[in-house]
């Protein structure tokens, strides 16, 4: 016999976890005992949100379930924002938090609080586990379920007299959950009818999604493309899926896309959307992207088809499984060649502007970086203008990455979540880009990276303003700012130097490039902090 907490770390040891990121407490001390003797590598962070960030990078870069840790109470609660986070962009974590005793559930003690009831609309499940011998049986549902179907967290509150309870240890070897069987394999006929669609079509355009990414379809979707001979828009998590100078990806659409994009959805006969939700900085409305068009919907969440627009033909399943099957259909050779040159006419061309003196242009400084980084690089975007920058300026060269935060928009997501991705693929050069705002609700994380020695670069846009808000305050409400003057504080070259990280400032682009150069050079973590007109804008 062992204990329960022991039992948990050989649980993950059995689905392969090396590394977990968290933040302990007393209700989940037994559980950190135990890792203490295993081979699992834990990584301290400085927030438990920064640990649910962090294991969305790890769990984004290798398409498998990880894990964070909390304590009970605050501990937990802190952890609810990457777990809306995780399940907005259905990211698959684990996330176990302690608990107190069972027999003081309900009681109002000390680091008490109901983490399964508050989190239960933020999860695809949450257990509260109130049988030690059931843990086994619980781990292995909680990574089968974060990991199949459309992904996301699930959530273990486990009480720490449970932890220190004495059980028999086996490990299922397979899952009996019959409520739970997602559909992969997509029907045959609504296939066939898909295949028609793109062959009669006139104007045909496929629209791609994160969802491409959580299935692992990329290199099907491209084989299907280009086959088919159909152009591409993504939306913002579908980004880095097609290389930004491949011959039929015209950028990402939405209210803060690209024109090239948002014409071709205007202007196409039939849309096929793939791994894409359909929200509401994709689409200005449902009227304008079903209008005159055919719609189809590919989807592993039937929830998602026709939720927010008409579909004409659904089609529930995994993504790999129903392109490779697509891929396989006789397409005319040379289709939609008159379509493709219309809508690539607009594709790359570029509003003018007058250089600001003492500031950078952050569009194109965002293109000199890319330029400079290798094809294989993970970008991460934190929210707010930097987002919109990176997504419409960073080229994506086959290989490279994009990660954000799409679905909830959270800021403080970049630094952890590039933690994250560099752990789990330390080969990949791995850069962050964030605002001045969000950087002050991460960089804590900075001890993180010195601690862990982790080579991660991060740009630092610094306007001095929460951009995005002072911009729709601009437009929208004449201009009267209010609660977005964030000073010029900290310097955030002597913050990032005080934590022993190379750091240095670049505030114009005469001498963007020199510096660019040493960020991209250093094979440590370095930090850029680039000056920023406050009134610069988006697109």
């Amino acid at each position: 016999m062992i204990r329960a907490a022991q039992a948990m770390v050989k649980c993950l040891e059995k689905e392969g976890v090396k590394v977990v990121f968290g933040y302990p407490g007393a209700a989940i001390c037994p559980f950190y005992d135990e890792i203490y003797a295993s081979g699992i590598h834990h990584v301290l962070v400085r927030h438990e949100a920064n640990a649910g960030h962090a294991a969305s990078g790890y769990a984004r870069m290798t398409n498998s379930p990880a894990v964070c840790i909390a304590t009970s109470g605050p501990g937990a609660t802190n952890l609810l924002t990457a777990i809306a986070t995780a399940y907005a962009d259905s990211v698959p974590l684990i996330c176990i938090t302690g608990q107190v005793s069972t027999d003081q559930i309900g009681c109002d003690v000390f680091q008490e609080v109901d983490i399964t009831g508050a989190a239960e609309p933020f999860v695809k499940y949450s257990y509260l586990v109130k049988e030690a011998s059931d843990l086994p049986r619980i781990m292995k549902e909680a990574f089968h379920l974060a990991g199949t179907g459309r992904k996301g967290p699930v959530l273990i509150d486990v009480p720490v007299d449970v932890q220190n309870t004495m059980i028999d240890f086996e490990y299922p070897d397979e899952i009996r959950m019959r409520t739970y069987k997602p559909t992969v394999k997509g029907n045959p006929l609504q296939i066939s009818r898909i295949r028609e669609a793109c062959i009669n079509a006139e104007k045909p355009l496929i629209c791609a999604g994160g969802g491409v990414f959580l299935s692992d379809a990329c290199s099907e979707l491209r084989a299907f493309v280009e086959k088919a001979n159909i152009p591409v828009v993504s939306t913002m998590m579908g980004l880095s899926i097609f290389p930004t100078d491949h011959r039929l990806y015209l950028g990402m659409l939405g209210s803060h896309g690209v024109k090239s994009a948002n014409h071709a959805v205007r202007d196409c006969d039939t849309l096929i959307m793939i791994g894409a939700r359909v929200g509401d900085r994709a689409i200005l409305s449902p009227s304008f992207l079903a209008e005159n068009k055919q719609i189809i919907h590919i989807d592993i969440d039937p929830a998602e088809i026709g939720k927010n627009i008409p579909v004409d033909i659904p089609l529930v399943g995994d993504c790999r499984s129903i392109l490779t099957e697509l891929a396989q259909g006789d397409y005319p050779e040379n289709a939609h060649s008159a379509w493709i040159d219309e809508v690539m006419q607009s594709k790359g061309i570029r509003p003018k502007r007058d250089d600001a003196e003492g500031f950078i242009d952050p569009k194109a400084f965002i293109r000199m970086v890319s330029d400079r980084l290798p094809d294989n690089t993970v970008c991460v975007a934190d929210v707010g203008q930097n987002q919109i920058w990176c997504c419409n300026n960073f080229a994506f060269r086959s290989g490279s990455r994009f990660l954000t935060t799409g679905g909830m928009g959270t800021m403080g997501y970049s630094v952890p979540c590039a933690v994250g991705a560099k752990m789990a693929d330390p080969s990949r050069e791995v850069l962050a880009v964030c605002g001045d705002g969000s950087f002050q609700m991460q960089m804590m994380e900075l001890a993180t990276i010195v601690q862990e020695n982790i080579p991660v670069k991060i740009i630092v846009m610094k306007n001095t303003k929460l951009g995005m808000v002072r911009e729709l305050q601009s437009k929208g409400y004449g201009d009267r700012q209010i609660a977005v003057d964030i000073g010029t504080y900290p310097d955030l070259v002597m913050l990032a130097q005080s934590y022993g990280i190379k750091a240095e400032r670049v505030s114009d682009m005469s001498e963007a490039e020199e510096k660019i150069e040493r960020l991209v050079s250093s094979d440590e973590a370095f930090l850029l902090e680039c000056s920023v007109y406050e009134r610069e804008t988006t697109l």
